[in-house]
Parts: structure tokens; C-alpha cells; sequence
């Protein structure tokens, strides 16, 4: 894998991942890049084919992640969703820092590559504040709140494990947490910056 190193954040709905990155996303404009995941699910209205994901069938994925073409991979709700080498090599041709939104299962199947990433878990302090969190969101049904709850407490659970992550973010102050993040990918951002002037 050429390119800067990649960064994997996991953790779990609700702990702040997206508000963290969109920050990261303003201060350093065009230093970082999405990888555009695979799904088997039908596209939604207004998705398109490449820039919100890869839209393929299950055939096609199943062939490609037998041929080790898949960094990680999963099963929800019936679909299949997954990061391919190349989606990530896509973002390092163009000299940015992928970044991969990853859940605690696929940071587990990254160990197993050759990837290299910057391993970052986002956590809210407690459960009850996540809770809050994704009540006052206001976009979850009772039965998919429980579901979400239930995930975070699996999550972790087994983000616990020594070694797992290079940094655990307890989310509990905004900037505090993004002055950590921006900390811990500091050098490589300065790299990338560097690199772009030779």
C-alpha cells in the first residue's frame, strides 16, 4: 500500500465519529478521503453508483472477497457491505489520508492485512449519554434505538481488548476530543502536506 496511512475509526453510533470527522474534514481540506464502500443493497434515491458506494451484486462481492480483493467485509440486515484494496488505493493515489468508518468486527479483519492503519475508537462516557444522544436525534424508532444501545454495549465490550486501538476517545467534551484526534494524526498529516510541496 503507497500513500499515507490510512485511519481506521471505529466505535459506536451516537459517540460523535461523524461530528469529529467533519471538523477534521474543514481544517484539513483535501488532506483526507473517503474510501467508497461496497453494498449488495439497492441504491436509495439521490445515492449514486461510485461516490456513495459501490452498488454490486452478491455474486460479484462473494467472487471478489474469495479472491482477497476485500480488506474487510460484513453482513447487515441481509446486505452485504465491505472496503476493498483498491477503494483504499483509490484515496492514497491521490495523496490523502483514507479514512475507513469501520465497526469493531471489520477493525479485527484489518489486523489481518497488511493495511497499516492509525486504529482510533470514538466512545461516549457512558451509555446513558449515548442514549440521550440518539434520543435526541430524533431519527430512531424505539426497536432500532434498543438494537443501536444493545450494538454499543457489544462494542465496548470488546474495544477493551489491550492492543486493539492506538487511541481511545472518550467523547465527552468536543474539543478535547478533537484536539486528541488531531494530536494523534498530526504527523501523518504533516507528511502528507510535505510530500504535496516536493
Amino acid at each position: 500500500m503507497q500513500g499515507p496511512r490510512p485511519v481506521v475509526l471505529s466505535g459506536p453510533s451516537g459517540a460523535g465519529k461523524s461530528t469529529l470527522l467533519k471538523k477534521l474534514l474543514k481544517d484539513y481540506e483535501n488532506i483526507f478521503g473517503f474510501s467508497v464502500s461496497h453494498t449488495t443493497r439497492q441504491p436509495r434515491p439521490g445515492e449514486v453508483n461510485g461516490k456513495d458506494y459501490h452498488f454490486v451484486t452478491r455474486e460479484k462481492m462473494q467472487k471478489d472477497i474469495d479472491a482477497g480483493e476485500f480488506i474487510e467485509h460484513a453482513e447487515f440486515s441481509g446486505n452485504m457491505y465491505g472496503t476493498s484494496k483498491r477503494a483504499v488505493q483509490a484515496v492514497q493515489a491521490q495523496n490523502q489520508i483514507c479514512v475507513l468508518d469501520i465497526d469493531i468486527q471489520g477493525v479485527k479483519n484489518i489486523k489481518r492485512t497488511e493495511l497499516n492503519p492509525i486504529y482510533i475508537s470514538v466512545q461516549p462516557p457512558s451509555i446513558d449519554v449515548l442514549e440521550k444522544r440518539l434520543r435526541d436525534r430524533k431519527t430512531e424508532t424505539e426497536e432500532s434505538l434498543q438494537k443501536r444501545l444493545a450494538a454499543a454495549r457489544v462494542d465496548l465490550e470488546l474495544s477493551k481488548e489491550p492492543g486493539l486501538f492506538d487511541l481511545v476517545i472518550i467523547n465527552d467534551d468536543l474539543e478535547q476530543a478533537y484536539s486528541e484526534l488531531k494530536e494523534v494524526l498530526l504527523e501523518e498529516i504533516q507528511k502528507t502536506q510535505e510530500s504535496r510541496k516536493s
